[in-house]
């Protein structure tokens, strides 16, 4: 599987785990997709989108990998790491 590849497979799988989150089925994340472009999701939710991606990939991020999130491309650019 390309680089390319995998990054939609992940972008897609966490587009379901933002829509579970948020419980909102209509959210369409991209690798820009920021904080400020989702209402609800302040630092509690940040901690429970976190969680959910844990649980989603069998991974645990370390709180400096947290901290360093600046989108959800930045997100991926981790999972692609450890995939």
């Amino acid at each position: 599987m390309s680089a390319d590849d995998l990054r939609a497979e992940f972008l897609q799988r966490l587009n379901t785990v933002f829509c579970d989150v948020f419980e909102d089925d209509d959210i369409v994340i991209t690798e820009e997709t920021t904080a400020e472009d989702i209402d609800e999701w302040d630092s509690l939710m940040h901690i429970t989108l976190v969680i959910s991606v844990e649980s989603e990939f069998g991974m645990k991020m370390k709180a400096a990998e947290v901290g360093k999130l600046a989108n959800v491309g930045a997100l991926i650019d981790i999972l692609v790491e450890r995939a």
